[in-house]
């Protein structure tokens, strides 16, 4: 729980986040593209929310009641994750700590969260969670394949230019410069693959990527 409650108090602004106008002003998170999310996730699953639960989990230092939402999920497909069903996810219940608030009409969801030590599959608000519909179908194609492909690449944020990368296993991300948003032309469209000399660049197409390949190719 405290590592929980750690992450979410990060100095950056908020990143890729469909729903980030929800975000209440106590929870900001450090920007990052829906790859890097993805990387760092224990657990990438698309899923059904079909309940919604408050549960007490004790008392905070002043004696007050903590409580968590506990949501119940019919678990479709699992990108990234243990090799067991997830049925449920646990969020904090205020959104001032992260809490994630998600719609329980079967609502079709993707799911990016840490997998605790007691087996439960813990989200936050600084993680990818949005509605299936609202992804692209170039993001749902590289959560298959292509996002796991470059996990060992380093995504670098451009927050001014000029900016360039150290090394040539980076991909350069620089939505926020060029279109002033983290939900910009790379973080719906492209993902960050690694050749086979080790570089790294960002690809954009409908198969998996080629042997060599330039780093824009028509999807």
């Amino acid at each position: 729980m405290s590592r929980t409650m750690h992450s979410c108090f990060v100095t950056l602004a908020i990143l890729f986040l469909w729903r980030v106008e929800e975000v209440a002003e106590a929870c900001s998170c450090s920007p990052a593209h829906p790859q890097q999310t993805f990387c760092s996730a224990d657990v990438v699953i698309r899923a059904k929310v079909v309940g919604r639960q408050e549960i007490d989990v004790g008392n905070n230092i002043y004696r007050n009641p903590i409580t968590q939402i506990k949501y119940d999920i019919k678990q479709i497909k699992m990108f990234k994750g243990p090799d067991m069903d997830i049925d449920a996810i646990y969020t904090a219940s205020s959104s001032a700590l992260c809490g994630v608030n998600l719609e329980t009409n079967g609502e079709e969801y993707l799911i990016t969260g840490r997998l605790e030590a007691d087996g439960k599959v813990h989200v936050t608000l600084c993680q990818l969670i949005g509605t299936w519909d609202s992804l692209t179908e170039t993001q749902k194609r590289n959560l298959v394949q292509r996002y796991e492909m470059g996990c060992d690449c380093k995504i670098t944020h451009c927050t001014s230019i000029p900016c360039s990368i150290s090394t040539p296993a980076e991909c350069l991300w620089t939505d926020w410069v060029i279109e002033k948003t983290f939900v910009g032309t790379q973080a719906k469209h492209f993902a960050c693959v690694k050749r086979n000399d080790d570089s790294c660049a960002w690809y954009r197409g409908a198969e998996p990527p080629k042997k060599d390949f330039l780093d824009i190719e028509d999807p």
